[in-house]
């Protein structure tokens, strides 16, 4: 744990900057983050808006607000939010509004299934009995060299992919995990989207958990990278 100053408030936070206690959020702590994140020129009516939204939608259901159902109920298309959170949606309005995807998360076990894609169809079909996966407490995989396609399809089922992953999903997941093996860090939300060239929506057609519930989930690629 560590803490953060500002307006001679004091707040404990993660090593992420994340706030430990989500009910000690005000204000205040948005603007310091803004200016730990470098978001210079001030918050705006915009910003303030997605990070209520954030905070009052976890408040009603219990659990942090996917980065497309933000924007459907705000209007925003993925470009407003980069503009706004450059940082990302995750590591950006979430981190602002004090909430974590960690909060109320709680994950469950499904049945595998074969996947699609064909040139990992084989591989996926084995026998599943005897492999174990390390994962971290949120299902996080906590070597990314550790996964295949099988730690793919369980993920997949377990966040409601229920009639497996097509070549759409495949191509998100190796792009991810290409991206990460090169740069050691996972790309935002707006990078994916940029660098394949999909609407927001489109995306979330295809991994409706969410990015980093979803995407980065399947790719078994570490949480908050």
């Amino acid at each position: 744990m560590k803490t953060l100053s500002y307006k001679n408030k004091t707040y404990n936070v993660d090593k992420k900057n994340f706030l430990l206690d989500y009910d000690a959020w005000d204000e205040d702590f948005a603007e310091c983050m803004a200016g730990e994140l470098g978001m210079t020129g001030g918050l705006t009516e915009q910003h303030w808006a997605v990070i209520h939204f954030i905070r009052n939608r976890f408040k009603e259901t219990g659990v942090c607000p996917v980065v497309h159902e933000t924007a459907r109920f705000l209007g925003l298309d993925i470009q407003t939010l980069q503009s706004l959170f450059p940082t990302g949606y995750l590591r950006g309005a979430c981190l602002l509004a004090g909430i974590s995807y960690r909060y109320g998360w709680v994950y469950y076990y499904g049945e595998p299934y074969a996947v699609s894609d064909t040139e990992t169809t084989e591989k996926a079909t084995e026998a599943v009995e005897n492999k174990v996966y390390r994962v971290d407490l949120f299902g996080y995989l906590v070597d990314h060299l550790e996964w295949d396609a099988d730690f793919a399809a369980r993920r997949a089922f377990e966040i409601g992919i229920k009639d497996g992953l097509t070549d759409k999903h495949w191509k998100i997941i190796r792009y991810l995990r290409d991206k990460y093996s090169r740069e050691h860090k996972i790309p935002t939300i707006y990078e994916c989207c940029e660098d394949n060239q999909l609407a927001i929506d489109t995306f979330a057609t295809l991994f409706p958990a969410g990015y980093h519930r979803g995407a980065v989930k399947i790719a078994g690629l570490p949480s908050l990278a």
